[in-house]
């Protein structure tokens, strides 16, 4: 068993618990089981569309209400009233307990289960999403949902409210380490895998924040401006993917207004008729609930015709309100009918009223290791001169080991994301008991420091804070090897105003590479950053929010004993003047840190005119002829690999890839296209296909694709269709989206 950070009383007392709850399912098997519930919407047989039929046949207006708005802030507020059988968590909403219908308890639960300690209960911290997608890999987000699922059953949440797929549109989005990158495909997919994860545990699932709300600044004042065609091909198909995909029990709409040309017309997501109802409900055939993001209702009527279905957290536009509007006459009996048939339904077609959950102790080793694996191909290894890495533990004889308290713990992202640390923030300069503050700096107890002591017990591993740069450089000097950690703390609630890293830290860098030629610098930070001293290291890792398991994780990959395989699902920038928007829009306007969660009465509003459309991410570098520091698909590996033979038509591509190398590893193989001229999109390429294969050293395998005609395809605004435009195709390649030695041309008529 490794070593697992947990402080010893709480998890005694947590096996006590575990004991008692044997104990009590133990006295329960002597207990005669109660009488099967013969009500006909019990009756698993039926559809849940048919069982959501039967059972509203039998409610009351007011019990109809109950399930189109929650009850309040619950934990969220310090003087918010909690009402009986709510957790405590971000929402509730009240069930019918007549019918065997239960509440529906709503949890933050991003990277892991928000609020976990204010219950008693400990919460794995996973690695953060955008981490987590540069794995590429399908079966690490399945089970990256899996594990939020299943401590959601054992807290006895039966609601995620998750499953972020905003395209890092700014990489200074403070949202983005909850997010899954630049590219539609790989984001929707990712999170697509993640959202089935969680319902995998019968637990509602949730995909948000529809839509077009990348970027925190003004979240609630801004209006976003996009053209359709832009906007269907982009965000928009990172949702369409995701839910086709995940089928979630809930969509959450965004805080944003968006204007959408054409069809024209300007309107918050929570009441957008077209984003709603034409969009989601129509196009995508969504059967679940609309749920506001928390307090983005902004009108009773108009939100609930444009496909609003419930409002949270509380009752100000669809408790009386709404009900009085039903009475008059203003909103059709047939839509309330609607808006609570696809929260039941949602319900019976994940199985929480089928399968409630039963409260038990989460089992923080099993989180622990989980975490740990989707960390292992979450880390990317960027630069790597002179062979530095991996290191050898039997030459190693002394490590300067700088910066981001990498003595105690690795740092996690903060709002509602931020996961309580067990035992408190080990490196909070004023600690306090209970969970973390709205907003808090969190470093979580995995520590690198040991864990690196662990991999060369007989080397001298000495630690300096990173806080004055001349001592740090002075121990690095004196030291065969410099290891720099440096950070990026992101949060909701706020930007960053620039991709450059905090607190002085490139200057710490500087002077550490000065002193030491033998430096390898290891990036905590929530998106891309910017590294004006990359040329003067020999080496960079980026651990993302790695995780409660991220100090095993980043030590392993350290000294060889995982090979990486991750690959930038986001485009790294030299600075922010590459960007589409060399300011975030807005910033200058809102102020101070956070100010963008006030009311939108409070701020001038102003619009966030996406003019770089499409072209999000590496699409945007390439049309512009511009190159990044780190492309999107890039990553290093301690072995090599080429590519030969390729072969495309228009359903598939084949090629072969061989390890060249001397050791095991796994290539991320990505396959792009270029469209045709007359799409007006031939200036850059998109990912249409991908796949992550294992080799052992000198193997080779053909690698067979099948390419989704969606993912070469335009959004044709005359036809509001997605349709193969003729002409030539060039289908490529690769190891990244700027590296693809693979060619060839496919004609589609």
């Amino acid at each position: 068993m490794q070593f697992f950070p947990f402080p010893t009383q709480r998890l005694l007392s947590c096996f006590s618990a575990a004991v008692f709850l044997a104990t009590l399912s133990a006295s329960a098997q002597n207990v005669p089981s109660p009488k099967p519930d013969t009500r006909p919407w019990m009756n698993r047989s039926l559809s849940p569309d048919r069982r959501a039929d039967l059972v509203m046949k039998e409610m009351t207006l007011d019990e109809k209400m109950n399930f189109v708005h929650g009850t309040g802030w619950n934990g969220l507020r310090a003087d918010a009233e909690i009402p009986k059988g709510s957790l405590g968590g971000a929402g509730y909403v009240q069930g019918v307990p007549r019918l065997g219908i239960p509440g529906i308890n709503q949890a933050d639960s991003a990277v892991g289960i928000r609020l976990a300690a204010q219950g008693g209960h400990y919460a794995t911290l996973l690695p953060s999403v955008l981490g987590a997608a540069c794995s590429w890999d399908k079966d690490a987000l399945f089970l990256f949902g899996s594990v939020l699922g299943r401590e959601l059953r054992d807290m006895g949440y039966n609601m995620s409210i998750g499953g972020g797929v905003d395209l890092a549109r700014d990489p200074r989005n403070g949202r983005n380490f909850e997010y899954a990158g630049e590219d539609p495909v790989l984001a929707g997919t990712m999170v697509g895998e993640l959202a089935s994860g969680v319902q995998s545990n019968q637990v509602m699932g949730d995909i948000k924040h529809y839509a077009l709300n990348d970027q925190e600044t003004g979240r609630t004042i801004v209006n976003v401006k996009i053209d359709q065609r832009a906007a269907r091909e982009s965000d928009l198909l990172a949702f369409q993917i995701a839910i086709g995909m995940a089928h979630p029990a809930g969509v959450m709409c965004s805080y944003n207004k968006d204007t959408i040309t054409p069809p024209g017309g300007t309107d918050w997501s929570c009441e957008n008729d077209y984003l709603l109802n034409q969009v989601l409900k129509k196009d995508f055939d969504f059967k679940g609930f609309v749920v506001s993001d928390w307090g983005g209702t902004h009108s009773t009527v108009h939100a609930a015709l444009a496909g609003l279905d419930q409002e949270q957290p509380g009752s100000q536009y669809f408790g009386d309100p709404l009900k009085q509007a039903v009475q008059g006459g203003q909103v059709p009996m047939s839509r309330l009918d609607d808006a609570v048939h696809r929260v039941l339904r949602s319900m019976f077609a994940t199985g929480v009223i089928d399968n409630p959950p039963v409260t038990q102790v989460p089992d923080p080793f099993r989180g622990r290791d989980d975490a740990e694996h989707i960390a292992d191909e979450s880390i990317v290894l960027l630069k790597n001169a002179d062979h530095a890495l991996p290191l050898n533990s039997a030459s190693v004889e002394s490590i300067a080991l700088i910066g981001s308290h990498a003595d105690v713990g690795v740092l996690s992202g903060g709002g509602s994301a931020q996961v309580d640390a067990p035992g408190g923030n080990v490196a909070s300069v004023h600690p306090h008991p209970g969970g973390a503050y709205w907003m808090e700096t969190v470093y979580f107890p995995s520590s690198p420091l040991k864990e690196i002591r662990k991999h060369a017990p007989n080397a001298k591993i000495e630690f300096d804070p990173g806080t004055d740069p001349t001592a740090a450089a002075k121990l690095a000097g004196s030291s065969q090897l410099a290891i720099v950690f440096v950070n990026q703390p992101m949060s909701e609630g706020r930007d960053a105003k620039t991709i450059a890293l905090p607190d002085h830290q490139d200057a710490l860098v500087d002077a550490v590479a000065a002193a030491n030629s033998h430096t390898i610098v290891v990036l905590e930070n929530g998106g891309p950053v910017s590294m004006p001293w990359a040329d003067r290291v020999q080496g960079i890792i980026e651990a993302w929010y790695p995780g409660i398991g991220g100090a095993q994780s980043l030590a392993n990959i350290l000294f060889g004993d995982v090979n990486p395989s991750g690959r930038l699902a986001i485009s790294f920038a030299k600075s922010d003047d590459q960007l589409p928007h060399p300011e975030v829009p807005g910033i200058s306007l809102i102020g101070a840190p956070g100010a963008g969660r006030r009311r939108p009465e409070e701020l001038p509003p102003f619009d966030y005119d996406a003019t770089e459309g499409v072209r999000v991410g590496y699409k945007w570098f390439e049309s512009e002829h511009k190159d990044p520091l780190f492309p999107f698909g890039f990553g290093l590996s301690y072995t090599s690999y080429e590519y030969s033979g390729l072969k495309a038509s228009q359903h598939e591509v084949s090629f072969t890839v061989r390890n060249s190398g001397s050791r095991a590893g796994t290539e991320v193989v990505q396959v792009y296209a270029v469209l045709p001229a007359s799409t007006g999109e031939s200036t850059f390429k998109r990912l249409v296909a991908w796949d992550r294969v294992a080799l052992a050293a000198g193997e080779s395998k053909t690698v067979t694709l099948t390419l989704d005609p969606l993912y070469l395809s335009i959004f044709d605004v005359s036809k509001d269709a997605f349709t193969l435009a003729p002409g030539d195709y060039t289908i490529l390649a690769g190891s990244s989206s700027t590296d693809t030695p693979l060619s060839a041309t496919v004609h589609i008529e």
